[in-house]
């Protein structure tokens, strides 16, 4: 995998074919840096997708970091669990962790890195004293809970924001942006100071996943 605030592209399992995502998986990792896992719980966000149990099989077909992204109400309860399943990132959204210091040093505590999820509507200044507790931002660029929604523009003035605040703190954490990211937003997205690339249906949607990665790949490596 590239360094920390190297553009990298993060594939989302959300949009592959389920019945062969060890496959899917094969297709697109020559062009990937993470495989990023979007687990959801019906209650924060109005789907259901998979847990623990999911991601210990992914572990065990792919030598890629797994990035889980948990839009679930009270993380806390399963932490341990991702870390056991072989979870490398996790992410919690600022929405549903009133406590969200404690919650970030526990996924460090575990092993994992801890990054902080805001939805299209959440302002950053609510990371103004969190900046220091994370190893990464992720800010949606869509309403979370279904792949294939179109971009929110909204999201670019706040990437800029979050840059902003990271270098007047003297932090180089890499910002990763998750919906509607493809090969027509990414120009505006890296333009913005995006790092990390969750890509869904751009990746998986069509009938060449593997070209689709690639092709991505391509963009972000200019």
């Amino acid at each position: 995998m590239n360094d920390n605030r190297g553009k990298l592209l993060a594939p989302s399992l959300l949009s592959c074919d389920f019945s062969c995502v060890a496959e899917q998986i094969r297709l697109v990792e020559p062009y990937s840096d993470l495989i990023h896992a979007d687990i959801m719980d019906g209650h924060f966000v109005p789907n259901i997708t998979f847990g623990p149990p999911v991601i210990k099989k992914l572990r065990k077909n792919t030598t890629l970091p797994i990035d889980c992204h948990l839009m679930i109400e009270n993380p806390n309860r399963l932490l341990e669990s991702f870390a056991k399943a072989g979870g490398d990132y996790v992410s919690v959204h600022q929405e549903v962790c009133p406590h969200l210091n404690r919650t970030l040093h526990l996924i460090r505590e575990l092993g994992m890195k801890a990054g902080v999820a805001l939805n299209p509507s959440t302002a950053v200044d609510s990371l103004e004293w969190i900046l220091e507790d994370v190893d990464f931002v992720l800010l949606m660029s869509v309403n979370p809970g279904f792949g294939g929604q179109a971009f929110l523009p909204v999201v670019l003035p706040k990437i800029r924001r979050v840059r902003e605040m990271l270098l007047q703190r003297g932090l180089d954490l890499p910002i990763e942006v998750d919906g509607g990211v493809s090969e027509t937003t990414i120009p505006d997205l890296l333009e913005a100071g995006a790092d990390w690339f969750v890509a869904g249906s751009a990746v998986f949607g069509g009938a060449d996943p593997a070209g689709s990665a690639k092709k991505l790949r391509g963009i972000l490596n200019g």
